[in-house]
C-alpha cells in the first residue's frame, strides 16, 4: 500500500510528514500542488474522504484565501476546483492518504495511522512487555 503525499514548496509541515515517512520505511509519492496541479479525480478523492468537506482542506487562514474574498459554500465542485488550479495554496498542506485514511497537515500521534496494522500491533506488544517488566 502506497501513501500519496501531497505538499507545498517551503511548508515545513510537509517537510516534517515526509522525514517521519522515511523514518518508518513507509512508502510514498510526493506530489507537489504548486507544481503539479491535483487532477480532477484526484480533488474529488480527497474530498470524498473527508468528515468536514472543504472545512479540513481549504486553508482559511491563508492569506491568499483572505485576498479572495470569496464563499466557498457558494461554489461548484467545479469551480472550487478550478480556483485551486489557480491557487494552490487554499489547500491545507500536508494532505497524507492512501486507500483509505485521510490526514491533513502533520500530527504525529495521528499520521501513525499510516503504519501497516501489524507493525502497530508488534509495537504495542513491545511497549505492554516493557510495562510489565517495571
Amino acid at each position: 500500500m502506497t501513501v500519496t503525499i501531497y505538499t507545498q514548496s517551503s511548508c515545513s509541515s510537509s517537510r516534517k510528514a515526509i522525514k517521519w515517512l522515511k523514518a518508518h520505511d513507509i512508502a510514498f509519492h510526493e506530489k507537489r500542488i504548486t507544481s503539479a496541479s491535483l487532477t480532477m479525480a484526484e480533488f474529488k478523492e480527497i474530498l470524498s474522504m473527508t468528515e468536514e468537506g472543504t472545512d479540513d482542506i481549504i486553508a482559511t487562514n491563508s492569506n491568499d484565501f483572505k485576498a479572495l474574498q470569496v464563499d466557498i459554500d457558494q461554489l461548484s465542485i467545479q469551480q472550487l476546483y478550478e480556483l485551486i488550479q489557480q491557487h494552490p495554496r487554499l489547500l491545507r498542506s500536508p494532505i497524507v492518504k492512501d486507500e483509505k485514511r485521510l490526514q491533513v497537515g502533520y500530527n504525529e500521534i495521528d499520521i501513525r495511522r499510516f503504519i501497516p496494522r501489524k507493525v502497530r500491533a508488534f509495537e504495542l506488544n513491545l511497549l505492554q512487555q516493557k510495562a510489565m517488566d517495571v
